[in-house]
């Protein structure tokens, strides 16, 4: 099963980007479909971005749009999450999902669904 983990969070200002990452030390990282939620304080999970077995087909929440790219790497079995001009609002726990299914259009409400969750990165935004 995979094993996930996060890193690349950090205190960064605002206006600035980031680059997360999240390796996969299981051994069948392509037959995962690969996604990024976030949480923020007080706020329920937010499905971010999600990149399909092979990375095609990125997906992206409504809120990600224009200034999130979602990335994978098989060969190194690690998911990318690119984040330009970074505002408060970003700040949240980032957490790298897996899932064997694609859920289409429909993940923004797979947060109860998702197979396996990685612990998460802290991204923190100053104003």
């Amino acid at each position: 099963q995979p094993q996930l983990a996060e890193s690349g969070g950090g205190l960064v200002q605002a206006g600035g980007s980031l680059r997360l990452s999240c390796v996969d030390s299981g051994r069948a990282f392509s037959s995962y479909a690969m996604a990024w939620f976030r949480q923020s304080p007080g706020k329920e999970r937010e499905f971010v971005a999600a990149v399909s077995w092979s990375g095609g087909s990125p997906y992206y929440g409504d809120s990600a749009k224009g200034r999130f790219t979602i990335s994978r790497d098989n060969a190194r079995q690690t998911v990318y999450l690119e984040i330009n001009n970074l505002t408060p609002e970003d700040t949240a726990v980032y957490y790298c999902a897996a899932d064997h299914r694609w859920y289409g259009s429909t993940w923004g409400s797979r947060d109860h669904d998702i197979e396996y969750w990685g612990k998460g990165t802290l991204v923190t935004v100053a104003s």
